[in-house]
């Protein structure tokens, strides 16, 4: 294979693509309508439904957030690890529209039921009184929010528009210009996902607070956009022309940063418990105390294992790293545990004393529904461009070295 050979549209997405569009399109529509139909019926649902819909805003929005982060990180450093899956890492980037939109029902309806806890303050806790009057206020939220999503979504146009620009001759080199927007972009990318994490997270049980709890979160967004990419990769390495460019080096790059944000993750996490362990100040350690009992710490002991130790001992072979049939599996159980993950940091702060009970069944319903019109959205985004910037002087590079038989 050779770039002068490949023209737009040898390079656009397979039909299956459209197949699983129309099929998570009609997931969205019937969860979509599950969930409104569960919050209409059942007035004491109300709360559980708002929660549900913030765990599932929350771990979508991170695949977004996450696929943008790697984006600019190509973009900084190059390698074909990052070339053979840009459009998939821009296709889930061009969903954050979408999550802006979602948001509007978080901010609109859904605070009294999230974050009564500074709307309405103890009158006898002085310090969370003085917040919930400068800091923590529903227009503040709000602002702070508009604020997040203009940076992300700013980011997102630029990245987009010069990218097209690389679908239509001439040939040309953008990398310096890219490296203008995205050095500084994963900058603002870090701090205002520090800062909202904070305001739809932390903010839950306001009188907690963790200084490590915005890399956490960064960590899990860049580890769920890896597993998503590996599973994209999988379902588009048995068609052209994606099989005929994924090679056992790419596949064994992206194992890597799996393995390497699954380090990351269990560092920052361990840091964040042995800081707050050691301080033991009332404040910070009620926030483990609570997560530790009452059958909460199952959940934390399977994070342990099967976010951490299983993964992080699998993902040292690198014949499975290379592996995409493999990968991929693991790359889905990682998604599933991100959301657990997610779950355990959010649902503890409602439910300190009883771990389960049937409302939890809301916490699948709503993330399924909101999934749904995540992955239309993605797939629509894949199929509107060819999967490779053809006029990219890296791409034609990457062509040319796809040609080549090698390991």
């Amino acid at each position: 294979m050779t770039a002068a050979r490949i023209t737009n549209r040898e390079l656009m997405a397979p039909e299956v693509t459209q197949t699983i569009y129309q099929r998570s399109l009609g997931v969205a529509i019937i969860f979509g309508a599950l969930s409104v139909l569960v919050a209409v019926a059942f007035q004491s649902l109300r709360d559980q439904f708002f929660r549900a819909y913030l765990l599932g805003f929350m771990f979508w929005l991170g695949i977004s957030l996450g696929s943008m982060a790697f984006l600019m990180i190509q973009h900084l450093t190059g390698g074909k690890w990052g070339m053979v899956i840009r459009r998939q890492l821009e296709a889930a980037m061009k969903v954050l529209p979408l999550m802006a939109a979602l948001f509007i029902p978080i901010a609109v309806a859904g605070v009294p039921h999230l974050y009564d806890a500074w709307l309405h303050p103890d009158p006898k806790d002085t310090h969370l009184v003085m917040m919930s009057r400068s800091y923590l206020t529903w227009t503040g939220y709000v602002c702070r929010a508009i604020i997040y999503f203009v940076i992300w979504l700013g980011l997102a146009f630029v990245l987009n528009r010069w990218s097209a620009e690389q679908d239509k001759p001439p040939v040309q080199n953008l990398s310096p210009r890219f490296r203008t927007i995205a050095a500084p972009g994963i900058i603002l990318y870090a701090f205002s996902i520090t800062f909202a994490s904070i305001d739809w997270v932390m903010s839950l049980d306001p009188k907690w607070f963790s200084t490590i709890f915005g890399f956490i979160i960064i960590v899990g967004e860049c580890l769920s956009a890896m597993c998503f990419m590996v599973v994209v990769e999988r379902i588009l390495g048995r068609y052209q022309p994606v099989g005929s460019w994924l090679k056992p080096k790419e596949v064994h790059d992206h194992g890597k940063l799996m393995l390497t944000f699954v380090m990351l993750w269990a560092y920052f996490s361990f840091s964040q418990l042995l800081i707050i362990w050691a301080g033991n100040l009332p404040q910070e350690i009620r926030f483990y105390v609570g997560r530790l009992n009452h059958g909460w710490q199952v959940v934390g002991l399977a994070l342990v294992i099967f976010h951490f130790a299983i993964p992080f001992l699998t993902l040292l072979s690198r014949s499975f790293k290379r592996d995409p049939r493999q990968l991929v599996w693991l790359a889905v159980w990682l998604l599933f545990m991100r959301f657990v993950d997610l779950f355990w940091y959010i649902e503890p702060a409602f439910h300190p004393q009883a771990a389960f009970h049937w409302g939890y069944l809301i916490d699948l319903l709503v993330p399924i529904a909101i999934g749904g019109a995540w992955m239309a959205v993605f797939f629509y985004n894949l199929r509107s461009r060819p999967l490779l910037p053809i006029y990219d002087l890296h791409a034609q590079e990457f062509l040319e070295y796809a040609g080549v038989a090698h390991e």
